[in-house]
């Protein structure tokens, strides 16, 4: 099972590992089965009810994340052009939307009335501003690897 993503797939409270590989969530599984077996023999019940529930959780999570393997695709690790062509759009599509909220807060505050409403806005604006930087950033980092890719 060498399935890998772009990135953790679960929550750090069901499993501490980050990696993308699972692999290494099999690997803490084991180790949580293997602790709750040593609790059973311990007899600490309330380690044993824990450890059970919470391996139960981490199981329920992986099957879920293995039967949606196919409808992922898009999140292979492996490198590939098709995938940086879907991010390219993804992130133009982003880029869209955070230029009409900016321009939809521009309207707002040349209507506002109060200093309050307009220092909010311009607040708005400014970190919109500052999301578009870094989105024009990553897509332009998108067509270098796109260039890279195609050459």
């Amino acid at each position: 099972m060498g399935h890998a993503t772009l990135k953790p797939r679960f929550d750090r409270q069901l499993f501490r590992t980050r990696s993308t590989v699972i692999q290494d969530y099999l690997a803490e599984m084991q180790t949580n089965l293997d602790e709750l077996r040593h609790a059973v023999e311990s007899e600490q019940q309330e380690q044993v009810v824990w450890l059970a529930e919470h391996l139960t959780e981490q199981i329920t999570a992986l099957h879920r994340e293995i039967a949606a393997w196919p409808l992922r695709a898009w999140d292979s690790a492996s490198p590939g052009l098709g995938k940086w062509q879907r991010k390219r759009l993804e992130n133009q599509e982003f880029e869209r939307r955070l230029f009409e909220m900016k321009r939809e807060r521009e309207t707002r505050l040349n209507n506002s009335e109060t200093l309050e409403e307009q220092q909010l806005l311009m607040r708005e604006i400014s970190a919109l501003e500052g999301r578009i930087v870094r989105c024009s950033q990553a897509l332009d980092e998108i067509e270098r690897v796109i260039e890279r890719l195609t050459r």
